[in-house]
């Protein structure tokens, strides 16, 4: 009895708690958190229970993002492999033979979609980079790179691309890999940028490197990492669909956080930027509360 009254007087005694600091221009309304919509999210799981979860890029690359989604629905991935695992480079994955058939209603050499003339960014970087005029954000959170007559999404860290064979080949969607490392923008228009990593990259990042052939291919079969299955999040039952929000970019708010990220603050930076690469300005992305 005297514990309980003696911790009662401590409290009533104790100062009051610090009001919470105000927001920053840059803090979200909950508004500006939007939903990935289902067919637009792929769930890749990998042997041990590891998944990868990826956006797709449906609305700047339609007919790869098409591909990828009638592979999903016919299982095209299952039991295939991760064979490529290449240093501060990129994770490559699908039939690491290329002899394995393709469903008769994906199209082999889709058109190159590596740019497209309209550039929709609502948000505009400080500064220029060595591979284009101007980078921003579209407002449905994509990094975006133009040079003022096309657009395209830069190879950033996460990104996923289509890999593919010397031109005119523009890749299936069968094989796709993921950047790892720092962003190889010279591969940007040159191949076909369909999503985006949201969660579970380091699955693929902390994976064994490859030693092949100076492409970090596995040199033997058995190093190879099962795919155990790829599915689409609208292809699974409604209550074990995974739920991820980007934070929308066509606001005041995700305008001073681009601002943020071009001129960090102190205490721990004593010198602002004044900018920042698009790829150190990825839109970001978390997981939905539960309902």
């Amino acid at each position: 009895m005297l514990t309980a009254l003696l911790a009662l007087a401590l409290q009533a005694s104790a100062p009051p708690a610090p009001p919470p600091p105000p927001p920053k221009p840059s803090d979200p309304l909950p508004a500006d958190w939007r939903a990935v919509p289902d067919d637009e999210l792929l769930v890749m799981t990998l042997a041990g229970d590891r998944r990868v979860y990826i956006r797709l890029a449906a609305r700047y690359t339609p007919m790869h993002v098409a591909n990828i989604r009638k592979l999903a629905a016919a299982r095209w991935w299952d039991g295939e492999t991760v064979y490529r695992v290449h240093d501060n480079y990129v994770v490559q994955w699908g039939d690491a033979t290329e002899k394995k058939p393709l469903p008769a209603d994906v199209i082999a050499q889709p058109p190159a979609e590596y740019d497209w003339p309209r550039y929709d960014a609502v948000t505009k970087l400080a500064r220029t980079d060595p591979y284009s005029t101007a980078t921003g954000h579209s407002a449905d959170g994509w990094p975006l790179a133009t040079n003022g007559k096309v657009a395209w999404i830069p190879h950033c860290y996460g990104m996923v691309g289509v890999a593919r064979d010397l031109a005119p080949s523009t890749g299936s969607g069968g094989d796709l890999y993921a950047v790892i490392g720092h962003g190889p923008r010279h591969l940007d228009r040159n191949i076909a940028i369909v999503g985006r990593v949201l969660e579970g990259v380091e699955h693929l990042s902390s994976l064994p490197r490859g030693t092949e052939g100076g492409l970090g291919l596995y040199k033997e079969a058995s190093q190879y990492v099962p795919i155990v299955s790829v599915r689409l999040a609208s292809e699974l039952p409604a209550a074990e669909r995974p739920r991820f929000e980007y934070r929308a970019a066509d606001n005041a708010r995700f305008a001073a956080w681009v601002k943020a990220r071009e001129n960090r603050e102190p205490p721990f930076f004593n010198l602002p930027a004044g900018g920042a690469d698009i790829c150190n300005v990825m839109p970001p992305v978390r997981r939905a509360a539960e309902q």
